[in-house]
């Protein structure tokens, strides 16, 4: 439990919660701030399609793919069983979600430009049941949860809900039934672990240095498993770790000329393109530059902090 004071010249006293009255005032909080909030862009709020009505359409630039977010008040729907409908509602309608983001935002997607074994839903509510956070509690399912609680003073408290390290595969459950099992095959969602298992036991090691390492620059920063890397963020992403059998490879999200980097250990791949969204690339396969590298990460952290 979390609990929330205001300091008053050295005195703690509460801070009143005020609830939300309506899902629309949760809806309309999350959708003028979702690039803030969650890094997506919004689509289309109030989707509608085959007789059903999505809240918030987004998508997320990162991982190319759609996301549904839904809004709750009632803590006895099974969100389980509504993630995984609207999951299947856009797998079966795939032209029509790309239909919608081009005319919604003057693009041109195309069908093969959209990662759909990315996609999932975002159910957010001022609070979720233990059942609720159980039946969600898959590392491989494409379902999260966000709580979101209003304080006086205009205070704003948003926490997603991880998953325990523990968590075990929701595939074996979804094989008795063809529409979960088919959601359940085209969907991946990718777990850190999916990333290690791709480096050798000396890679294995070293990443678990660096990984440690870029934690502790600052507090609050968070690990994202990708598709194709490994995320790291505090706000904002400020630096994508791809593992490779024999290697790892750093990228920084920077654009060229904005790192100071007097031993040249980062590459230009400004000409190149990356997964990772950067101009910057260093590629290590050992530890003994460690302390260098750190200090051209946290260069890409205190960067990112001021955008």
């Amino acid at each position: 439990m979390i609990l929330y004071f205001k300091n008053q010249n050295q005195q703690l006293g509460k801070i009143k919660e005020i609830p939300f009255k309506l899902e629309k005032d949760i809806q309309r909080i999350f959708e003028v701030n979702l690039q803030t909030i969650m890094g997506f862009d919004l689509v289309k709020s109030e989707f509608s399609i085959k007789n059903k009505r999505i809240d918030s359409l987004a998508f997320d630039r990162q991982s190319a793919a759609f996301v549904i977010i839904e809004y709750k008040r009632d803590k006895n729907v099974s969100v389980v069983d509504q993630g995984f409908t609207y999951l299947s509602l856009m797998l079966e309608n795939k032209a029509d979600f790309i239909i919608e983001y081009n005319e919604s935002l003057s693009q041109n997607l195309k069908r093969d430009d959209v990662d759909w074994s990315q996609t999932r839903v975002v159910f957010v509510s001022t609070g979720f049941t233990e059942n609720q956070i159980q039946a969600t509690n898959f590392k491989d399912i494409a379902i999260e949860l966000w709580e979101v609680k209003r304080f006086e003073n205009e205070i704003v408290v948003i926490t997603p809900i991880k998953k325990s390290p523990s968590a075990e595969s929701v595939k074996p459950l979804t094989q008795q039934n063809q529409t979960l099992k088919k959601v359940s095959d085209e969907i991946e969602v990718v777990t850190e672990e999916n990333h290690i298992e791709k480096g050798n036991e000396v890679v294995k090691e070293l990443y678990s240095k660096y990984k440690s390492s870029i934690l502790n620059l600052a507090d609050g920063i968070e690990l994202k498993p990708m598709k194709w890397y490994i995320s790291f963020k505090k706000n904002k992403a400020f630096t994508y770790l791809e593992i490779f059998r024999k290697s790892l490879k750093i990228t920084l999200p920077l654009k060229l000329g904005q790192l100071d980097d007097p031993k040249q250990f980062a590459k230009d791949v400004s000409n190149i393109g990356t997964r990772g969204y950067g101009d910057y690339q260093i590629q290590v396969d050992d530890d003994q530059n460690l302390e260098y590298i750190m200090s051209l990460v946290k260069q890409s952290l205190l960067i990112s902090e001021t955008k």
